[in-house]
């Protein structure tokens, strides 16, 4: 009794262990999409782009910091300048204390930065005579604008928008990558599997037609060299399962590991149900251009170039930079006598810059900005064109998919059910061994071309719906998922 339930025990684990995982083409891609190694480069990089956005975003919004020195001391001989201008070497024993405080503020209408700062400073000198010196600055309000002709700030808020909407664009693309590249995993592993499954049902069919063959040869009925041509042929179907099974564990790991599975053995269904559904390249091109990331990307490019040229135009002839402060400030050799009778403090900066002869200089960095942006032009413009270009012939081409498909489905039957009729009518010796082994080999081509047919079905869909972005089985736009940000 107790034997028994051992046996039963080792029994049930071995078949825990040897349970297969069974997925469909759909389910495949699905978990790809949540555990695939180009998942996490992807998601990566969207959160990377997410917050280089909200960094940008943030920078428009007033920004407070506060810097202190405590302490700055100082016991050494120094140089300075004397009230006769004279240089001078003294003994400098002291220390420094300095707190700031500060809010910014960038402008975007003006391109300029503006800042608000409150500082207290204390100097201690120590020595035969020690002393203690106090600074104050309630507040000192401070405008710099590099330059009046050309506003960074507005050409940023022009392209970081687009920048972001090209990183979500890319994001949905590069997981229809995701969805291409665990599609051909599958057909590849599917594949494998068929190849096997053939070579182990061709192997077990010339190890009966073997056996019938010897009986025959011994009776007569045929001749040796029927009999070596049926025997080399069953070593052959023996190196084919040998072949094929290392060709199954190499795809099945390539797929489980993709996926992140536990287990290797992995049974696939041949997703034969196929939805009845239309796609017009009118569809195709609107949706493209409503969804792809290059048209975003064509926009920004061309943004960029004419930023160029403007910042180039703005600071290549006339440059003028504008500095203003104005605020109260008081010094003092007691803490106490800081908070009374302020002095004001105020000083307006403009800079000028005007290059009288520069051989040429500025024209040229001015032509160069213009050429920059007709190239950039051009070539959106040719990328336009091939982008339009690349759907309209995948339309074609993947509309003739459905038609193959259907033809290479047809003449699958047909060399199945001769493959049949061919080895009764060699069981009944009707025929020889040459005409059942062009029946199989016909048959097992015709299987795999019908998988073939399958597989650039189901990725030429898949390559349609990254260069659309559109789900045209289910009529929508497709969305981006799984975006996790922390």
């Amino acid at each position: 009794m107790k034997k028994c339930i051992v046996l039963l025990f080792l029994c049930s684990n071995l078949f825990v262990l040897g349970q297969s995982k069974k997925l469909t083409l759909t389910e495949a891609i699905e978990m790809a999409k949540k555990n695939s190694p180009e998942y996490q480069a992807v998601l990566n990089q969207s959160q990377g782009s997410y917050w280089r956005y909200r960094t940008y975003m943030a920078e428009f919004l007033p920004q407070f910091r506060l810097i202190a020195t405590v302490p700055d001391y100082s016991n050494s001989i120094q140089r300075i300048t004397n009230d006769e201008g004279q240089d001078i070497f003294v003994n400098q024993n002291q220390s420094r204390i300095d707190g700031q405080l500060a809010i910014t503020q960038q402008v975007p209408f003006t391109g300029g930065d503006f800042s608000l700062i409150s500082r207290l400073q204390r100097v201690d000198r120590y020595g035969d005579i020690e002393s203690s010196n106090y600074s104050l600055t309630p507040f000192s309000i401070n405008y710099y604008q590099n330059s009046l002709f050309f506003n960074p700030y507005k050409w940023d808020r022009q392209i970081e928008p687009l920048r972001y909407e090209e990183s979500k664009r890319e994001f949905i693309e590069r997981m229809e990558d995701i969805s291409l590249s665990s599609c051909q995993r599958y057909f590849s592993l599917l594949t494998a599997q068929m190849r096997l499954r053939n070579s182990q049902n061709n192997l077990a069919t010339q190890d009966t037609l073997l056996q019938i063959a010897k009986g025959r040869f011994e009776i007569g009925k045929i001749a040796e060299n029927e009999l070596l041509q049926m025997e080399l042929g069953h070593l052959n179907s023996q190196n084919e399962v040998t072949t094929n099974t290392i060709s199954l564990k190499r795809t099945s790991q390539n797929l489980a590991r993709y996926l992140e599975l536990e287990t290797e053995d992995i049974e696939l269904f041949i997703p034969e149900k196929l939805v009845d559904f239309e796609v017009s390249v009118e569809t195709a091109l609107d949706e493209a251009t409503n969804n792809r990331k290059s048209v975003i990307e064509f926009r920004r490019r061309r943004l960029e170039a004419e930023r160029n040229l403007a910042q180039i135009k703005g600071t290549n002839r006339l440059e003028i930079n504008v500095n203003a402060n104005f605020g109260l400030n008081k010094r003092a050799d007691e803490y106490d006598d800081l908070f009374q009778d302020f002095d004001r403090q105020q000083n307006v900066s403009v800079s000028l810059g005007i290059p009288i002869f520069d051989w040429g200089v500025s024209k040229s960095k001015r032509k160069m900005g213009e050429a920059d942006l007709g190239l950039v032009e051009t070539n959106i413009e040719q990328e336009q064109q091939a982008f339009e270009q690349e759907i309209y012939l995948h339309i074609l081409n993947w509309s003739s998919k459905r038609d193959f498909l259907a033809t290479s489905e047809k003449a699958k039957e047909i060399a199945i059910k001769r493959y049949q009729i061919t080895k009764e009518r060699y069981i009944l010796g009707k025929i020889t061994i040459t005409d059942l082994n062009l029946a199989q080999q016909e048959k097992d081509k015709a299987e795999l071309e019908y998988l073939n047919s399958l597989q650039n079905f189901w990725t030429d869909y898949y390559t349609l719906r990254k260069l659309t972005l559109y789900d045209f089985i289910n009529n929508k736009k497709i969305e981006a998922e799984n975006i996790i940000i922390d």
